[in-house]
């Protein structure tokens, strides 16, 4: 087995950064140019960064727009699983990634909420309750990351969250905004991105039992479990009963994936072992913490890694992380690669399941922030029908004409990829042949996304 070694080189520049590493695998140089560091958000409180300066041939990286990378979850880290699992220089097999958005931007993956990742706390304590509270962080974390490469702040700056990430990106986009015009910090913020977002649970949940009755998952029998299930998710959610709502959807998904015999939530098209009845399953889950569970699920929630690469990944992600990469930056001793991340999700169980769409319309009924939407059609989690749902009730200036707009078709090399409609700031793309993880299972479209809207794109 190839044995999975970092290099670190120094290289230096002349521009007034920090000095700049470039990161080398055993055989795989990244070619690119990274700096890495940790902010005190607060007390207690310490976030981890990792930014990736762009590959693109130019004289200074700032002729490019940054991407600020948030991972899902809560609890999962932006700079292992969308690092390497998802749009970074590197894969999980080791191998050069030809369609890295580090092509064409600079990519600054963070790992959030404190606790995520290599981010960590003193106590748990200080761990984030609420979806506003970590947007603050994350303003504070931009901050300290401008502190380090001032060149950046006035570099178009796009947001992109996935899953959950993206209901913290949206309210981290409102608040930055805010900060912007107050005063506090300097940034251009142009962008906001929802991949596959968490943005409002409940319409998710209610759209799992349509979605694979439709798709010939389960039959009319198993809709109703489902889909009874999912109403009595909504009836307490509507009490207000924000803790028990987060319980009850992850006992939605323990019958979805028993009525299912076994589904990959974030791509129904990829393989994944058939069990069986698993009952036995969903009993031994039930006996346990249902939020511990959820966590599980939501979070680990892993087909073979195998099936994703061409040949076998050396390491789990976890095991790289900590035994390469965490020695390779020369991080603290005091944080373990993912060790708080299950303290993580359960601190924030109580608002788990709150919809973002309100912060939504406010940011584009109050600010000069684009807005886009994107979703892979085979994406069960954050499902397609779940997200037209939400954005069809949104209550903002454009709604008419959005819904009026036409839907047009996006082709590369003459093959129908994906459909778009916008007006205004605001965008929805669907993306054909993707799944939750949308620029890793479809780059074609994900790259036309971006040359549309950040100006610069990988080429196929």
């Amino acid at each position: 087995m190839k044995t999975f070694i970092f290099k670190l080189t120094l290289v230096l520049y002349s521009l007034s950064f920090n000095e700049a590493i470039d990161v080398r695998y055993d055989g795989f140089p990244t070619e690119n140019p990274q700096n890495w560091g940790y902010v005190d958000v607060r007390e207690g409180a310490h976030m981890f960064w990792w930014m990736h300066f762009t590959k693109a041939n130019v004289n200074n990286f700032t002729e490019r727009p940054l991407i600020l990378w948030l991972q899902g979850g809560p609890g999962s880290s932006s700079t292992g699983y969308g690092n390497f699992e998802i749009l970074g220089p590197i894969d999980l097999a080791e191998q050069t990634r030809n369609f890295t958005w580090v092509n064409t931007h600079n990519v600054l993956f963070v790992d959030n909420p404190v606790g995520t990742g290599f981010s960590y706390v003193d106590d748990m304590r200080y761990l984030t309750t609420d979806n506003k509270q970590i947007a603050k962080d994350l303003v504070s974390l931009l901050k300290g990351v401008y502190n380090v490469l001032p060149e950046f702040k006035n570099v178009p700056l796009h947001i992109f969250g996935e899953s959950y990430g993206g209901k913290m990106a949206i309210e981290f986009a409102y608040e930055l905004n805010l900060e912007i015009q107050q005063g506090t910090i300097e940034s251009n913020l142009v962008g906001v991105y929802l991949g596959d977002a968490w943005t409002s649970p409940i319409d998710y949940t209610l759209s799992w039992a349509p979605y694979l009755l439709n798709l010939g998952f389960i039959d009319v029998d198993g809709f109703q479990k489902i889909n009874n299930m999912a109403q009595r998710t909504e009836r307490v959610l509507k009490q207000g009963q924000y803790t028990l709502a987060t319980d009850l959807w992850y006992m939605t998904e323990v019958i979805l994936e028993e009525e299912a015999r076994a589904i990959d939530f974030y791509n129904v098209q990829y393989d994944i072992p058939y069990r069986g009845e698993i009952s036995e399953k969903a009993k031994i889950l039930g006996s346990i913490t249902p939020r511990d569970s959820a966590y599980e699920l939501m979070v680990n929630y892993r087909r073979l890694e195998n099936s994703l690469y061409d040949s076998p990944v050396p390491l789990s992600l976890n095991t790289m992380m900590r035994t390469r990469v965490h020695p390779a930056l020369n991080l603290t001793n005091e944080v373990i690669f993912g060790s708080q991340q299950g303290a993580v999700f359960d601190t924030l169980a109580g608002d788990f399941m709150k919809p973002v769409v309100n912060v939504v319309e406010k940011v584009l009924n109050e600010t000069s922030v684009n807005v886009v939407v994107y979703n892979g059609q085979l994406d069960l989690i954050c499902s397609t029908p779940g997200t037209v749902e939400w954005i069809n009730r949104m209550n903002w200036y454009g709604r008419e004409n959005y819904a009026s707009a036409p839907r047009t078709g996006i082709s590369v090399n003459e093959n129908l990829e994906g459909y778009l409609r916008k007006f205004g700031k605001f965008s929805m793309y669907w993306l054909n042949r993707a799944g939750h993880m949308a620029p890793r299972d479809n780059p074609r479209i994900t790259s036309i996304m971006m040359r549309e809207t950040t100006n610069f794109a990988t080429v196929f």
